[in-house]
């Protein structure tokens, strides 16, 4: 499935976009942190949740856990949040 990924992740990736496979978005995770190490633990915290700066989207609607399944054409998005004040 296509990733579209973070610009504060690209140091990981090296790429806005990428293929990645899994059926939910925790396998999809896995697969990144296979191909790129250290990945995963800067958009999952110590309580395997998404980083509160994060926000994940499949198909344009925003998904919180990492059990979400996931089908092989499926646009997954993972933008970096904004705050401020």
């Amino acid at each position: 499935m296509k990733i579209s990924m973070a610009s504060p992740l690209h140091s990981y990736t090296g790429a806005s976009t990428l293929e990645a496979h899994g059926s939910n978005l925790a396998e999809l995770l896995e697969d990144l942190e296979r191909r790129f190490p250290g990945i995963r633990f800067r958009m999952i915290d110590e309580q395997d949740r998404i980083r509160r700066h994060l926000r994940v989207f499949v198909n344009d609607a925003q998904v919180f856990d990492l059990v979400h399944p996931l089908r092989p054409d499926d646009e997954v998005h993972i933008v970096q949040a904004l705050s401020g004040g």
